[in-house]
């Protein structure tokens, strides 16, 4: 045990001091401690105490809650672009910048800013769970909002800058446009005609992931890069072909496969993706 606290320290010593006074920043026994009481409530305590209780109505939260998540998804990409300006970014191989640069500092706070929003974001599924919507809650959502935000605390604590923030910021930008969408959605009926262009989210995602695999791709045909974490290039790069293999699925699953249903399945389906939304924050949804 003493040997494995002690290795445990060494390799903290590696994380970028900058940031360990951030919230959730200094251990990763908070972070991780919140993501399982997470997947707790999510896949069993939610549930049981929803079981005998009538669905909540939260249409004026998710309007507020999504539209707060469109703004801070619009200052995090400008922070984002402000930042990587300031410091000289080419968007190759910009290795992380552990000085203390207001330039440099500014990518750390939006770094930070990133990985808190995730755990914000957490409450997409504490929606579902307390409307009763426990089938909207599939193992692609799970996976996204669980597994991705803790390989994301670990990124912005070793390494707040550089190449590998590329990925965060066109996620920002995605997130605008899909939280943008649904707000609207909760917003209700008056605004359902101007939510015409819902399969053009997917479009918007698979379109993500292909720009941010093309990016990090960079990494393997450089003759040299000074770029301090390799290990997150290939996460960032694996899971860039996963999702765009399981997103891939949804788009035929959904516009493909779907428009050969026949005519009463296929409006069911319709009707059932219309109301709740195929996608949330990043990853298909179940609806």
């Amino acid at each position: 045990m003493d040997s494995l606290v002690t290795m445990y320290q060494d390799f903290m010593k590696g994380a970028d001091p900058r940031i360990a006074s951030y919230p959730l920043m200094g251990t990763p026994w908070l972070m991780t401690g919140i993501l399982i009481s997470y997947v707790y409530f999510v896949l069993s305590l939610g549930p049981r105490l929803m079981a005998n209780r009538k669905p909540m109505n939260l249409k004026k939260f998710m309007v507020v809650y999504n539209f707060s998540m469109v703004a801070l998804s619009v200052y995090m990409v400008y922070e984002f672009l402000m930042a990587a300006l300031l410091s000289g970014y080419t968007w190759r191989c910009d290795p992380v910048d552990t000085s203390l640069n207001p330039a440099a500092l500014r990518m750390v706070r939006v770094a930070w800013i990133f990985v808190f929003s995730k755990f914000i974001e957490l409450m997409d599924t504490v929606i579902f769970v307390l409307r009763k919507k426990n089938e909207q809650v599939t193992f692609l959502h799970l996976f996204h909002h669980s597994v991705l935000p803790w390989s994301w605390w670990w990124g912005a604590t070793f390494g707040p800058g550089g190449m590998g923030t590329f990925h965060a910021m066109v996620n920002c930008v995605v997130h605008v446009v899909m939280y943008f969408y649904y707000g609207l959605s909760a917003a209700g009926p008056a605004f359902q005609k101007y939510l015409w262009w819902k399969k053009h989210i997917t479009a918007v995602q698979l379109l993500q992931f292909v720009v941010v695999s093309i990016h990090i791709s960079q990494y393997y045909f450089m003759p040299t890069c000074n770029y301090q974490f390799p290990i997150f290039v290939h996460l960032i790069w694996i899971y860039g072909v996963i999702f765009f293999i399981l997103f891939s699925n949804f788009w035929y699953q959904s516009y493909t496969k779907g428009k050969r249903l026949p005519k009463v399945r296929a409006q069911s389906q319709h009707n059932s993706f219309h109301e709740n939304g195929a996608i949330a924050n990043g990853k298909p949804k179940a609806n």
